[in-house]
């Protein structure tokens, strides 16, 4: 209780501080408005260079914003913008709540039994190094394509990175906090209730937050075999259409969802994780 407090009146004395040109200067948010200023304006001048003779296959940011403009108003394929992103983002969200539902608690598993983790180690080591794109042409075999084999892909691209995480956050619990809990008297119960779990979720939300970005990498690579929706449509077709706009139109709004998405995981793990330690200054 009295750090809460002091951490409160430490905040609030930093609050009442006068704003100087040198906390400016050091603020996150003047920090992430230099650093996306420096992009946008080294992308515009790379994009001014590299087409100086009208050839150039990088488009300029407001060329990109056009383009964008005009797939918001306009049909491509029967989809307007909206609708690309929505279609992606359901199958991104289909494959990675399966893979999630399936991986974390294998993981869990396989860290706390040794019979689970003898039988499953083998076969997950044999196939963790298949990349996700080489399950699409058997994906297809299976399934078709449909709805079913994009998700499977994604499935299989999250999968790995949530297992994993699940299964070392178990096994990197610092021991010390199992004699803590039997010192007062807890059995085995106990010990995964109230030490383990708890102390491996930070692990397993990080595992989550990689799958999510796997996922979007394997939904764009699904959507670029088969598909007549999803923003990875989209850049196929500014391929076929030679526009370059379309194409990086594309890769931003997949970088913008996505980072919208994780931002949805860390906003969860810090509702479930709050006792989760923070690094001073970051």
């Amino acid at each position: 209780m009295s750090s809460n407090i002091a951490n409160e009146t430490t905040c609030a004395f930093s609050d009442k501080q006068p704003w100087t040109l040198h906390r400016l200067l050091h603020t996150r948010a003047f920090l992430y408005t230099v650093s996306l200023c420096c992009f946008f304006f080294g992308w515009d001048y790379l994009a001014r260079t590299l087409g100086g003779d009208g050839s150039s296959s990088l488009a300029r940011p407001a060329e990109v914003w056009v383009a964008l403009l005009d797939l918001y108003d306009n049909e491509l394929a029967e989809y307007k913008l909206l609708g690309h992103v929505w279609a992606s983002t359901q199958r991104v969200l289909i494959g990675f709540v399966i893979a999630a539902a399936l991986a974390v608690p294998l993981g869990l598993f396989m860290a706390l039994n040794r019979y689970v983790n003898a039988i499953v180690k083998p076969l997950f080591d044999l196939l963790k190094p298949m990349p996700p794109i080489s399950w699409i042409s058997i994906s297809i075999l299976w399934f078709g394509i449909d709805e079913t084999s994009k998700v499977f892909i994604i499935v299989i691209g999250t999968f790995v990175p949530c297992l994993l995480n699940a299964y070392n956050g178990v096994r990197l619990v610092e021991p010390e906090l199992y004699d803590v809990i039997r010192m007062l008297g807890g059995n085995r119960r106990d010990e995964i209730l109230h030490v383990c779990f708890p102390a491996s979720f930070p692990a397993i939300f990080a595992g989550l937050q990689i799958s999510l970005s796997s996922a979007w990498t394997c939904v764009l690579a699904a959507e670029l075999v088969s598909a007549r929706s999803g923003l990875g449509y989209i850049i196929v077709q500014g391929m076929n259409l030679s526009d370059p706009a379309m194409v990086m139109g594309g890769m931003a709004v997949i970088a913008i969802v996505a980072w919208g998405t994780t931002l949805l995981v860390i906003a969860l793990e810090r509702y479930l994780c709050p006792w989760k330690r923070k690094i001073a200054g970051l």
